[in-house]
């Protein structure tokens, strides 16, 4: 790869970071190019060197999210050979996401995202659905070695799993992240993992 790509994606890459920590701050709706490129210390047209308008760049924090969903899934199963063990990882991996990106519940739950792009509803869709075929995949993994309950379907648990999350995410964000996020989640796992385990 040359060094010239090399400093575009990373660029690319900043830019994004930025944009989310300006929605983290103050909502989508706060997002301009003048205050992504403050945040990376360019000039306005220096990103538009990389992304055409706002939308290219609200896209691209998409993507961003998007890659460090799917980079933990990748992490959480190389992580461990016992299926259980892995998806615990995972559900740890996505708090510290929601917690170092605060801006992905304004992004999930913000109608500006949606409003007059359906090009945009349906990629967040997507990159949800292909995170809940990742977990389905984990759950169908301990289902074939027997540590998980086969009565199940697979994709049913994925959803479960989701649902562990987002509550605790909602509460963490309303109080400004005074709700203990990895307390919750970590006694709602073992309700959770002793339910599908098997006997």
């Amino acid at each position: 790869m040359s060094a010239e790509k090399l400093n575009t994606e990373i660029r690319k890459e900043q830019i994004a970071l930025a944009a989310l920590s300006l929605i983290a701050r103050h909502g989508v709706k706060a997002l301009t190019v003048g205050g992504v490129a403050r945040m990376v210390g360019l000039v306005p047209s220096a990103i538009y060197r990389h992304y055409r308008s706002k939308n290219e760049v609200l896209d691209a924090t998409l993507d961003l999210i998007r890659d460090r969903l799917l980079g933990n899934i990748k992490a959480a199963r190389e992580s461990n050979s016992n299926p259980l063990d892995s998806i615990r990882h995972l559900l740890m991996r996505h708090i510290q996401l929601i917690q170092e990106f605060q801006a992905i519940p304004r992004i999930i739950f913000s109608e500006e995202i949606y409003s007059g792009t359906p090009e945009r509803k349906a990629k967040l869709y997507e990159i949800i659905k292909e995170y809940l075929d990742g977990v389905g995949d984990m759950m169908r993994q301990g289902q074939q070695e027997c540590r998980i309950r086969q009565d199940i379907a697979p994709e049913t648990l994925s959803v479960m799993f989701l649902g562990m999350l987002q509550p605790s995410a909602i509460l963490w964000h309303l109080t400004d992240g005074s709700f203990n996020m990895i307390r919750q989640t970590e006694k709602t796992w073992q309700i959770f993992s002793e339910a599908i385990r098997t006997e």
